[in-house]
Formats: structure tokens, C-alpha cells, sequence
């Protein structure tokens, strides 16, 4: 069965179209800026003009034409509602009018579920972007949540960090390449709170360092990665230990962070268990990982009625029953 995703839960639009086994095409654009974050308004107006021209891009990519499709599906939530009502919006025009089955999928167990494209079965997944940071793994039935952060999410305390600096939007690549010549660490705080994690105080105590002009950049940037990192790292680990899983997977848009990966990397080699990150772009917000889920969820006996679609801002992992695994 062929199915085409269309995600949009954030400063990401993207298309997809994927087999049981196989992505035929995985187009997207993102919302940039020079300075300051994303506005919500701004999501959706990206979202709305670019959607047919992805579309028409992804179905050339795939060879196929929007007929030869099975199943439409479309990021559900969690996002900023703007932007997820484009595309449910586009998912229901373009079901109704070809006459497809269409699945609301949840995003962050999207990013998990497309690592089973490459073999894995039952991980334990560290899930960091923008605006999420999530410690994920099937149990019951249901992607549990085993540690989150309490404030805000790695990838945006990594961005609001960029911006005080005044580097840009995405700040991720930036901070990461200042890091890298980073020769002293900085002490910052580490907030872990049994199994959940906080980023405001260590962003807080940043900026707050950054502003004395004291500390160089570099160091800065460094050792904040270096804090961050190992707090994601520990829980990532007690999880490993509760729910005695032999694999862990890496995803989000934070996953392209290569200190990230070495450090779970070695984290992972010392249980003995397996490691595994998607290509980039599959990691990234994509399409194609919408898709595979929602066709994953047709394939198990999941199916929506029009009025199942209703985008949901506060999407949790464990309102979806896993009936497909």
C-alpha cells in the first residue's frame, strides 16, 4: 500500500509518501528566521502556501499520481493549532475528494515508530526537538512517558540560548559549532528531578553568564551542551533499566547533534545493549515518518471518521492505543 503523510506541527512542512518498506519521497520546507522564534500565524501561512507545491514535488519524486495513493494521513498533534489545522485541513480535502481513508497521527510516536522502517522493535526512545523532550517506550499497550521535561523542551532552550546571542534561528548547528571550541566548562545547573528533567534554569544561569561578559562564548555553549546532555543521557538510561529494553533509538531534530549521539553512544555500549539514530531526515519533523505510522495504524484496523480528525494541541503518547505494534 502506498501512503502520503503531510506534517505540520511546527516551523516544518513536509510530504511524504512510503510503502510497508521503503520511502519513495520525503519533501520539506522550514520556516527560518534571522532573529527572534517562530510565530504561530507565521507556521500556518508557511504551511498553506507551500502545500501544493511539496505535494506536486513529492508525487513527481515518488513517480506516482495522487490516484495511485491508498491512505492520507496528517500530524494530529501536538503543535501549534494554526499550523496543525493547514494540514488536517489539507488531509480531509484531499481524502474526500479522492475518496481515501485518512489517520490522524500522533507526532511524537511518529518519530519513534519510523526507526522500525530499519529493523528495530522495541526500543526505548530519547525524543528531543523544539518543543519536546521525551523519554518514550511501549508498555501496556501504550507509548509510555517515563521522563519529560517540566518547562521547556531541549531544542527550544538551545534556540532561546541562540537568539540572547544573537546567532540566529535554528540555533542548534550554531551552538553546536561553538562548542566545539570550547576549552573550559562552566558550571551550569543539573536538573534532574527523579525522572523528568528542567531546562530553565540551566537557559536562566546561560544568558545570565553570557550578559557579564565574563565567559567566552565558546565555553559557554559547551558547557551547556555538556549539562544538558548528561542529564538527557541519565534518563534515557534509568529508563533503559526499568523496562529492561535492549535497544535505544534517537530522534528529533536534536538527534543531528553529534555530541548527543557519542554520548549515548557510549552510554549504550556500556549496558551492552544497541544503539540506533535514523538519516537526518528522518529524524527531523518529515512527512514520511507520518506516513509510515499512520499506514502502520491502517494496516492494525485503525480507522477515523471525519469527525475523529479534530487536531489536538496537547496530543499526549499515552492517549493512543497501540493496537499496530
Amino acid at each position: 500500500m502506498i501512503t502520503l503523510g503531510i506534517e505540520g506541527t511546527a516551523h516544518t512542512l513536509g510530504i511524504g509518501i512510503v510503502t510497508e518498506d521503503k520511502v519513495l519521497a520525503n519533501i520539506f520546507d522550514t520556516l527560518t528566521t534571522e532573529k527572534g522564534g517562530i510565530h504561530p500565524k507565521e507556521a500556518a501561512e508557511h504551511h498553506a502556501r507551500l502545500l501544493r507545491p511539496l505535494l506536486r514535488k513529492a508525487l513527481n519524486e515518488a513517480g506516482i499520481a495522487i490516484e495511485d495513493v491508498d491512505i492520507i494521513t496528517f500530524s494530529q498533534g501536538p503543535g501549534l493549532g494554526p499550523a496543525l489545522r493547514v494540514v488536517a485541513t489539507a488531509a480531509r480535502a484531499l481524502a474526500i475528494k479522492h475518496r481515501k481513508p485518512i489517520i490522524g497521527v500522533n507526532h511524537c510516536i511518529a518519530h519513534v515508530e519510523i526507526t522500525k522502517m530499519f529493523g528495530v522493535k522495541d526500543p526505548v526512545g530519547l525524543y528531543v526537538s523544539g518543543g519536546n523532550t521525551q523519554v518514550l517506550a511501549l508498555e501496556g499497550g501504550r507509548y509510555r512517558v517515563f521522563g519529560e521535561t517540566l518547562d521547556i523542551g531541549i531544542g527550544n532552550a538551545i534556540d532561546t540560548f541562540a537568539r540572547e546571542l544573537g546567532i540566529g534561528f535554528p540555533g542548534g548547528p550554531k551552538i553546536e559549532r561553538l562548542a566545539l571550541k570550547g576549552e573550559k566548562y562552566i558550571e551550569l545547573p543539573y536538573a534532574v528531578k527523579g525522572m523528568d528533567l528542567s531546562f530553565s534554569g540551566i537557559l536562566t544561569e546561560a544568558v545570565r553568564k553570557y550578559r557579564t561578559r565574563k565567559y567566552r562564548v565558546e565555553d559557554l555553549a559547551y558547557s551547556f551542551q555538556e549539562t544538558a546532555f548528561a542529564a538527557l543521557v541519565e534518563v534515557t538510561e534509568r529508563a533503559v533499566a526499568h523496562t529492561g529494553k535492549d535497544e535505544v533509538v534517537l530522534v528529533g531534530g536534536v538527534a543531528a547533534n553529534n555530541r548527543l549521539r557519542e554520548m549515548l553512544k557510549t552510554m549504550t555500549e556500556d549496558r551492552g545493549i544497541e544503539f540506533f539514530v535514523p538519516p537526518y531526515d528522518l529524524c527531523r519533523d518529515n512527512g514520511a515518518m507520518i506516513a509510515y505510522t499512520g499506514l502502520r495504524m491502517y494496516l492494525g484496523g485503525v480507522r477515523f471518521g471525519l469527525e475523529d480528525t479534530v487536531v489536538k494541541q496537547k496530543f499526549r503518547t499515552d492517549e493512543v492505543e497501540v493496537v499496530w505494534s
